[in-house]
């Protein structure tokens, strides 16, 4: 009698947050988060249906002697768990899975192992699937190295899929990839890009005792890391309180906040629209520029456009400036600033739940730049560095509010 054609696979063999992704074909696959999410064994076993059609996947991380505990089992244990034992053969010295129908393979290999990686080529066909894990570990050249395996014929679509815990903010692929992408929803999809978000929570498979220790995590970096699956942050960052996200579901509730920190030539102009709800602390950055080279008529035309007729606080190192831009139509008022402004500034900044638009990837940038001087003896001085300008107008926008008053337009 035949073998049967096609393999019925219960629905209950996927988490429920990932059956959606079974047979995702973007180029780029991100699948991140918290431990104990079940990222893992969730493409270990996508994996292993995939070489069932004739996928030639890849697994690397960093060391390969790590590998032979993570991925290569969770793969042995999906064919296990699947009953297609008769249908693999393991070579357990090699660390590669062949399907017997087809010839289709998974290789897994170290990074540590650079001449192996760049010659390595399936029995049949070529690489279509290239999964790194712990992809954190790994310098941008190594995942530019790996990319260029994913090549030669091939009817199924290519595919990189990087998954692992999103150690630190400051890391390359934060930088890489995560422009725009929205935290709280913890899901971005376009045609060449998919990145998916998940925690304990996800994962119907923990027991118990998993996830009261994942939700008994005391170190705080650890437990962001780690139990909430968010990105850390390091530790002499000055503002590490933010994310991207969406914008406020109750808008009506909210107060709209500008700020502007003057430039022209070396530096530029930086204006930030907020919205700001202070019974819950959620500062919403809605929009931004950051341009050089703006007269202040061009200036006040730009920030007319986001501003309207709200108050704008500016920098008051600039009056003549700030006089002008009252001519052109801009509402615009000198910040007060006063003794230890910025550190309050910013102090306060801090203690609010600080969102920003994916329309502001400056104000990001300046975010993920902005250290506190080190004191050469490993701690810090209460003095921050780095680019500062949307940063500055934020901080402006947002004074009244710091002191506790408000702006007002008064007529005359």
């Amino acid at each position: 009698m035949a073998e049967p054609r096609y393999l019925d696979v219960p629905a209950a063999a996927f988490n429920a947050c990932y059956r959606p992704f079974v047979s995702a074909g973007q180029r780029t696959q991100i699948f991140y988060g918290g431990a104990g999410s079940g990222k893992s064994v969730f493409l270990a076993t996508r994996m292993v249906l995939d070489s069932l059609t004739g996928r030639n996947t890849l697994v690397v991380r960093q060391v390969a002697r790590t590998l032979r505990s993570s991925c290569f089992a969770e793969a042995r244990k999906a064919i296990a768990r699947l009953g297609l034992e008769a249908h693999f053969t393991a070579n357990l010295s090699q660390m590669s899975l062949t399907c017997a129908r087809n010839g289709a393979q998974m290789l897994f290999m170290g990074l540590d192992d650079v001449e192996k990686i760049k010659s390595v080529t399936p029995l049949r066909g070529a690489l279509s699937d290239v999964w790194v894990e712990e992809a954190t570990q790994c310098e941008r050249a190594d995942i530019r190295q790996l990319e260029k395996r994913l090549r030669g014929q091939s009817r199924h679509k290519k595919r990189l899929t990087l998954s692992f815990n999103p150690t630190s903010r400051g890391h390359w692929l934060y930088r890489e990839y995560f422009d725009g992408f929205p935290e709280d929803r913890g899901l971005l999809q376009t045609e060449d890009l998919l990145i998916l978000r998940t925690t304990y929570r996800d994962n119907a498979f923990l027991t118990p005792d998993d996830r009261q220790a994942l939700e008994n995590e005391r170190d705080p970096w650890f437990y962001r890391v780690y139990t909430l699956g968010e990105w850390g942050v390091l530790g002499d960052s000055v503002l590490n309180n933010w994310r991207v996200g969406a914008p406020p579901e109750a808008p009506g509730t909210h107060t709209l906040r500008c700020g502007l920190d003057f430039g022209y030539a070396r530096d530029p102009a930086a204006f930030v629209l907020a919205s700001y709800e202070a019974r819950g602390k959620r500062l919403y950055v809605m929009k931004e520029f950051l341009q050089a080279g703006l007269t202040n008529d061009l200036l006040a035309a730009r920030v007319k456009q986001l501003a309207g007729s709200l108050p704008v606080i500016c920098d008051s190192a600039e009056p003549k400036s700030i006089a002008e831009l009252r001519r052109w139509g801009v509402c615009a008022l000198p910040a007060r600033k006063g003794p230890d402004s910025v550190l309050h500034g910013l102090q306060w900044l801090g203690q609010q739940d600080l969102v920003l638009s994916p329309d502001c990837p400056a104000l990001r940038g300046e975010l993920l730049g902005y250290r506190w001087t080190p004191d050469g003896q490993g701690g810090s001085l209460p003095r921050p560095q780095g680019e500062d300008h949307l940063i500055d107008a934020l901080r402006y926008a947002m004074e009244r509010d710091s002191q506790g008053q408000q702006a007002r337009v008064i007529s005359r």
